[in-house]
């Protein structure tokens, strides 16, 4: 077993145009007053890093290492969530994802999906750059329209929609290899990977390629009504990256997991901060620490109640006292009666 690392946080929800937020410095100084020893960086927010820099320039890199270790902090992953989810867009979410994109490929769906993989391969450079091992994204979604099966979905829809996903993101997968970066993909409804089930099949439609990974983030879990403790004892050896985020669901007579189009604090299935929620996070702990689990824990936070202040003051302790230092002997090893091929054959009666 291995200690979890941590705490660390996710900054894309806390950039703004205000200081500290408006900074790579700035946020730095923050996050580590607050408690926190790593940060996760969101690759579209150029205040932070500049990926293309990060791709080319390993002194680069270095400067961007030392100037964040400089406040005792660690880099523990970069991110690529919404380059990620321009991989694989269908014509139905064209318009809403377009802002996603730079304007000079909006409105141009093939120019997009090729900005989107390039953009996703510097970012796997760039990681191998800084040292990273593992770095996360969104899959994009080809089938996501179709996920309630009315009207009935054409036979071979899904097979055909897998092959296609996969042909997408197979170049990016290679790339990954080379540089020794697990690709880890955010289980995340809105995305073709949303839970266990379509996880196994895009596996096995890029050949079970050894890095394709997880993000396992249980709040996502709670709200589709998932086992998302059952889902760490199946899937554990391919979670390497794990964000601590809290969420609740209350269903009522009126509305239950689709959410009847309202906002999230309306919504029987919501987000919360941590600690606020449902989330059994003393069992989701232990069992990445049985399992060795060596990542970092990343807070995310999305509250919907809670300000984002008070949010990311409570995270760090929250974390901290969640972390489990594995042990390195058995608790019963006081009564040990030694051992040996010939006594355990007398125990054995042999």
């Amino acid at each position: 077993m291995k200690t979890i690392k941590g705490p660390a946080i996710f900054l894309a929800q806390f950039v703004d145009k205000k200081k500290p937020f408006n900074s790579l410095e700035g946020m730095c100084k923050w996050a580590a007053g607050l408690g926190y020893k790593g940060i996760q960086i969101p690759t579209w927010e150029s205040g932070l890093i500049d990926l293309e820099q990060a791709a080319k320039s390993k002194t680069y890199c270095a400067e961007l290492k030392g100037k964040v270790e400089s406040y005792g902090l660690q880099i523990t992953e970069l991110s690529t969530h919404l380059q990620g989810q321009l991989v694989a867009v269908n014509p139905a979410y064209d318009l809403m994802f377009d802002a996603f994109a730079p304007k000079a490929v909006q409105g141009k769906p093939k120019a997009r999906t090729a900005w989107a993989i390039k953009t996703v391969k510097q970012a796997l450079t760039a990681s191998k750059n800084l040292g990273l091992k593992a770095h996360v994204t969104f899959s994009g979604a080809l089938m996501w329209h179709t996920m309630y099966p009315w009207p009935q979905r054409p036979a071979g829809l899904v097979e055909q929609g897998f092959t296609a996903l996969a042909k997408r993101w197979l170049p990016i997968l290679n790339h990954a290899a080379k540089c020794g970066v697990d690709l880890c993909y955010e289980i995340h409804p809105g995305e073709d990977l949303h839970d266990g089930i379509t996880f196994e099949r895009f596996l096995k439609a890029t050949g079970n390629h050894k890095r394709v990974k997880i993000l396992y983030d249980p709040s996502h879990f709670i709200l589709q009504q998932l086992d998302y403790l059952a889902f760490i004892d199946i899937y554990h050896e391919h979670i390497k990256m794990f964000h601590v985020k809290d969420a609740e669901f209350n269903p009522n007579g009126r509305s239950g997991v689709y959410g009847g189009y309202q906002g999230w604090a309306e919504r029987p299935g919501r987000f919360r901060s941590l600690g606020d929620g449902q989330i059994d996070f003393s069992g989701i702990f232990s069992k990445l620490t049985q399992y060795g689990f060596n990542g970092w824990a990343v807070m995310e936070w999305e509250c919907c109640i809670k300000s984002s202040k008070q949010g990311a003051e409570e995270g760090a302790p929250f974390i901290a006292h969640h972390i489990i230092q594995a042990s390195k002997k058995a608790f019963d090893d006081f009564a040990s009666s030694g051992g040996n091929a010939k006594l355990n054959k007398k125990i054995l009666g042999l």
